[in-house]
């Protein structure tokens, strides 16, 4: 296995699990936001705006949350700059996708980007520094790791939130 398969089949890992958190919920289920927590709609779309944001990045592509005009569907405008960091009770609350449908139509349009890019790395990109975090680089191997992290980890949450409400 490459690097390129590795990293590919980490990745395709999100979308089946998100899947798993949203089919057949319906708005108000996905809006639900347990008491100090973040709703399943919004866990879901953060882990793909995060996608979307930083590989775009790394890319050099403009996001598809921009490109593909998406906010509307979440009651949003398509604000790149609104990826859910530093969200707060309310600005969890002003995320509302209009389905599960969307969320996954956003979802998968990220990851079969990702994965077409994914495809193409060889293991000396890895080692290119693509950020620097209080003065420290950042290669594009630890940016690849932090966003698989961050989204498999809301998607762990989404589906725990699913099962603990019983749904």
């Amino acid at each position: 296995m490459n690097v390129s398969e590795l990293l590919i089949e980490l990745y395709d890992r999100v979308v089946p699990l998100a899947e798993q958190a949203v089919t057949g919920l319906d708005t108000e289920q996905l809006v639900d936001a347990p008491v100090g927590s973040n709703s399943i709609g919004w866990l879901i779309w953060h882990l793909a705006r995060v996608q979307d944001d930083h590989l775009g990045e790394i890319m050099g592509s403009e996001q598809i949350w921009v490109s593909g005009d998406w906010g509307h569907r979440f009651g949003l405008v398509s604000d790149p700059g609104n990826i859910g960091y530093g969200h707060g009770p309310e600005d969890v609350a002003a995320v509302r996708p209009e389905s599960a449908a969307a969320l996954l139509e956003y979802l998968v349009a990220v990851a079969a980007r990702t994965r077409a890019w994914l495809a193409k790395l060889v293991p000396d990109d890895l080692d290119q520094v693509v950020d620097h975090y209080e003065g420290d680089p950042i290669t594009m191997g630890v940016r690849l790791v932090s966003v698989a992290d961050d989204c498999l980890q809301h998607v762990g949450q989404a589906n725990y939130i699913r099962g603990r409400n019983g749904w």
